[in-house]
């Protein structure tokens, strides 16, 4: 299923206002750095914490974890809406290898984060 990202703006004039800029360029929350031969290199994100149920849950600290994990090639975590917690994290991964079984590939990744992590902070499918 593919999803857009202005889909939830759509029809919502307020909430466009504040993930767009005047020029119409769109907020994403990524800082970078511009090298004078015009590559843009990604070095931080303007909101590095995610609230889950009143805990604090830093993506890096989980993308930590998840790099060390030996089906794990990248990685990035971010907070989604929850509607019983508030946020919730999320994690996307490119695998080293393609899986066959990506569920039990799912699974393993999970219950990896559990042993590594605390409950909340351990990314869920949303």
């Amino acid at each position: 299923m593919r999803t857009q990202v202005m889909q939830g703006y759509w029809n919502k004039p307020e909430e466009t206002a504040k993930v767009m800029t005047q020029d119409g360029f769109f907020k994403t929350g990524d800082i970078a750095i511009a090298s004078e031969d015009g590559y843009h290199t990604i070095v931080d994100r303007k909101k590095d914490m995610i609230i889950v149920s009143g805990f604090n849950v830093y993506p890096n600290e989980v993308e930590d974890v998840l790099s060390t994990n030996e089906l794990v090639l990248e990685c990035a975590v971010v907070g989604v809406e929850n509607e019983r917690t508030g946020e919730a994290v999320k994690a996307v991964i490119v695998l080293k290898q393609p899986s066959a079984d990506i569920e039990a590939t799912k699974k393993a990744i999970e219950d990896f984060c559990r042993s590594q992590l605390t409950a909340y902070k351990v990314p869920r499918d949303n």
